[in-house]
């Protein structure tokens, strides 16, 4: 291997697969870590941690790239999510002599938004699901497009992804009263408009192209189980395909790729409707987050397969498929409340072992959960010779696994492993659930069986957990940061003040202490540090009028409005972000914008003030 010192512009449980496959071919990783990840499974197991500038995130392209520089690095590996498919940050990349691991700009750029990768499948002759893929600005274009085609249809962000940035319109009626087109408009956001499938599977194929030209699809995968459309359960190869299709889906794949000259790994996804119709979706030009099946089915590693193709590498040997992998993703959302997020410290964690069974995760107990990230844990990768053995020891892994201290969806997906309606196929020979399955039955019986008034697991009335008695040792180890290099520094005992440092930042079963003492923000660090998430409608704040607040821990996404405005009941004022899921924070009554003390791109907690406005009393005077 040709690339030494590889950087890995990313955290948590991405990081660790990256800097494990790194670790494999001999060369040296290296991790940039903000404050929350000092302690990280990920910064321990990388060979070399640095501190990321004070105020500065893993989307701080500027801060990222002069790390790598100043390590020494030869090149980047950007995971997936945060800088992974920022055009300009590759070719900033580039530019500064180091290797990109990922697709060239110019591809990105035709695969990177909905519009552009629906304008490069209709040039590689593969249908998109049926829409217009101009921008959307008016509400008679979707009024005339709906006549057409019928509802519901889909409004989409072009710069959407993972389920946000998607209106779904019912009738004309809503779009008449539909925020997103003032959205988007207010903050420079371009919408296209697409007919939304209500019954469908959601396949895709992992795909590797190298510079010589060698294509492969390494196998298909099946997202077809979703929530709010992200997906929780994946399952590789595709079950239950229609004869000819897997032919099919190589063919568009092969299209997609060679269209744009694409080098590195892709994923492509469609849309297969119960009449046989195929629809192209996206591109995504990265790694994704259930790239483990296709590894376990075919034995390939692909971040080493991306390393070899970003030296301009051959693609060499794919093996066939071979039997078959599920991942459950496990996260912090009570499914009988209906995926409801859950938060709070976690106070027991045990992952499941055993024949066929791979955990990738990057938390530890006394973790703390909180609603401003992606609320995944960990992905369980369960593989059998054959999907019912898959299935089988799924069962058992979920059996096994115990996170207390926060609600997971565990029980979500133990129920879904007992449903015939995805364990088998149906009369014609197909799977019968659909992306909607979740949601409209799943999701609903659960909450109805639900007992009235049970306390949800893992919840604590409030009280913190008791901490761990320091055990008796004559050495002590400290994670320390020096001149911004995270270190490991071991002393002999007493040599230091009696203290109970690392108790609010370590599990019981760690040795390891940091070095600092008890952080304001309550024990543990945050699980999630670094992604992006909801809020939910903000209103006048602690019964102060014209004062309207945040009403949880969320980012600000987009301002809507400006000091002076005058607004009515309804105009949409802010836009929030939390667990993945957008938040429109809309004008309580008429008035006048008196004061905006917030700012895109800030975070903000429960409480804190969003807009000041004229109170109603006070409007006509205004």
């Amino acid at each position: 291997m040709t690339l030494s010192r590889i950087l890995i512009a990313n955290r948590g449980e991405i990081a660790l697969r990256v800097v494990r496959t790194v670790r494999d071919l001999g060369a040296t990783s290296i991790l940039p870590y903000t404050p929350e990840d000092l302690m990280s499974p990920a910064a321990e197991l990388a060979d070399e941690a640095h501190a990321l500038p004070e105020g500065s995130s893993y989307t701080d392209a500027q801060a990222v790239l002069a790390l790598a520089q100043a390590t020494g690095a030869d090149a980047i590996h950007p995971g997936y999510g945060f800088l992974a498919e920022d055009a300009a940050f590759a070719q900033s990349v580039i530019d500064a002599g180091i290797t990109w691991v990922g697709p060239s700009p110019a591809a990105m750029e035709a695969l990177g938004d909905k519009m552009s990768a629906r304008r490069t499948a209709q040039a590689a002759g593969v249908d998109p699901v049926p829409g217009i893929t101009d921008s959307v600005t008016q509400t008679s274009t979707i009024t005339d497009f709906a006549a057409r085609h019928g509802y519901p249809v889909a409004l989409k962000r072009t710069d959407g992804g993972g389920g946000r940035g998607i209106t779904v319109l019912h009738s004309d009626e809503e779009v008449a009263t539909t925020p997103a087109l003032a959205s988007a408009a207010a903050g420079g956001g371009t919408l296209i408009l697409e007919r939304f499938v209500t019954a469908a599977r959601h396949i895709e194929t992992q795909c590797a192209r190298d510079a010589h030209g060698g294509f492969a699809v390494v196998s298909t995968r099946d997202c077809t189980l979703q929530r709010r459309n992200q997906k929780l359960l994946e399952e590789a190869p595709a079950p239950f395909l229609p004869e000819g299709l897997n032919e099919r889906l190589v063919e568009a794949s092969r299209r997609l790729m060679e269209t744009v000259d694409y080098v590195g790994v892709a994923t492509c996804e469609f849309l297969l409707t119960p009449e046989g119709d195929l629809w192209f979706l996206e591109v995504n030009p990265r790694l994704q987050v259930e790239h483990c099946v296709s590894e376990e089915v075919t034995g390939t590693d692909l971040v080493e397969v991306q390393l070899r193709l970003a030296e301009g590498g051959p693609l060499g040997r794919i093996d066939p498929v071979r039997g078959h992998s599920i991942e459950m993703r496990i996260t912090c959302e009570d499914p009988t409340r209906h995926l409801a997020p859950s938060t709070g410290v976690i106070s027991r964690l045990r992952w499941p072992a055993g024949p066929g069974i791979r955990i990738e995760s990057g938390v530890t107990e006394g973790d703390v959960v909180t609603p401003m990230f992606d609320p995944m844990l960990a992905k369980i990768v369960v593989t059998g010779a054959t999907r019912d053995q898959a299935l089988a020891r799924a069962r058992r892994a979920l059996a096994e696994t115990v996170v207390e201290g926060v609600t997971v969806c565990a029980g979500l997906h133990a129920h879904v492993l007992t449903q015939e309606a995805f364990t088998r196929s149906d009369e014609a020979g197909a799977l019968a659930v659909t992306t909607r399955w979740i949601e409209n039955e799943v999701l609903p019986e659960l909450a109805a069986g639900a007992t009235a008034g049970q306390e949800a697991p893992g919840e604590q009335d409030g009280e913190e957990a008791a901490l761990p008695e320091p055990s008796p040792r004559t050495r002590s180890s400290y994670i320390i940061e020096l001149n911004g290099r995270r270190m490991q520094l071991t002393l002999p005992d007493g040599i230091l003040a009696p203290t109970h440092y690392g108790h609010d930042f370590v599990s019981r079963s760690r040795r390891t202490q940091p070095l600092r003492g008890r952080s304001g923000a309550g024990p543990g660090r945050s699980a999630r540090a670094g992604a992006t998430g909801t809020g939910s409608s903000g209103g006048d704040a602690g019964g102060e009028p014209g004062v309207i607040a945040a009403p949880m821990q969320s980012i600000v996404t987009r301002i809507c409005t400006e000091p002076g405005a005058q607004v009515v009941q309804g105009d949409l004022l802010v836009v929030l972000e939390s667990m993945k899921m957008e938040n429109y924070v809309h004008a309580p009554h008429d008035g006048r914008i008196t004061d905006i003390p917030v700012s895109a791109g800030r975070t903000v907690t429960a409480g804190d003030v969003l807009v000041r406005m004229t109170a109603p009393e006070t409007t006509q005077e205004a």
